[in-house]
């Protein structure tokens, strides 16, 4: 993906801000806990954070979280549903924080989206010295058969990649790195992945795939025929076809620390 189809990607979801808030499956604590794991402090930057969905998981850890999000329509829905975070708009490239202001740097879903050759030195300028970046990633375990066929029926825009393990561990393992080839500024990666779940019916699986960015940047057509694509293979599978089932997932995380 060049620049301008991942600006166009990234800029999609305000159009869906309610179905991603209503949607979007939420975080395995356990990953949540690993990405922060010797960070210096209590202080976390939920970084693209979106309608909320990793800062309502860092609340909860009991991290003190402050949420940056660039779309208008997506921060408003993070600053109703969570009114006491303080929630701002600026993007990864353009952090409005003072400097060495956090312990952890967090991404949910977002940190594909970033232009680290700019973001990367904004994310180590906020954070404190020994400071923690993590970028967190919610797969599709399709090792499980019927997922590995929900994937084949909705294609790569519904299920891409970078949404699966195997393809996720590869996709990520450079994300903090910038493209230009300027120095680093964090250390070597780490990566972990986390048993998670999202209790989900026919419908409600559809509703969550149609929030993907692929999907959203479809022509309107060659989306309702993917739409119908999955709808067709979820009836006719058992395991997804009567009531509600839950979706096999794991939460991927990469964590690098500030050099």
């Amino acid at each position: 993906m060049d620049d301008g189809e991942r600006l166009i990607h990234a800029s999609s979801f305000g159009t869906a801000a309610a179905s991603y808030a209503e949607h979007r499956p939420d975080y395995a604590q356990a990953a949540v806990r690993w990405a922060l794991e010797n960070a210096p402090g209590p202080r976390v930057l939920d970084l693209g954070a979106g309608t909320g969905k990793l800062t309502a998981t860092l609340v909860a850890a009991g991290a003190r979280v402050i949420a940056v999000e660039p779309d208008p329509a997506m921060l408003a829905e993070l600053r109703r549903s969570l009114p006491a975070v303080r929630g701002l708009p600026g993007s990864a490239e353009a952090i409005p924080l003072p400097d060495a202001s956090v312990d952890a740097v967090l991404a949910g879903n977002a940190m594909h989206w970033f232009d680290m050759a700019v973001a990367g030195p904004e994310i180590a300028r906020v954070l404190a010295p020994g400071g923690l970046l993590a970028g967190l990633w919610n797969l599709v375990d399709d090792r499980v058969d019927w997922v590995a066929g929900l994937a084949r029926a909705g294609g790569s825009a519904a299920i891409g990649p970078r949404d699966t393990p195997a393809g996720w561990r590869a996709g990520t393992a450079g994300a903090h790195l910038p493209k230009t080839g300027a120095p680093a500024r964090f250390g070597s990666p780490e990566q972990a992945e986390f048993p998670h779940g999202q209790r989900r019916t026919a419908d409600s699986l559809v509703a969550t795939l149609a929030t993907r960015a692929g999907m959203l940047v479809m022509p309107a057509g060659e989306r309702e025929a993917a739409l119908v694509r999955i709808r067709a293979f979820l009836a006719r599978t058992p395991e997804t076809a009567r009531g509600e089932f839950t979706l096999p997932m794991l939460t991927g995380v990469l964590r690098v620390r500030r050099r």
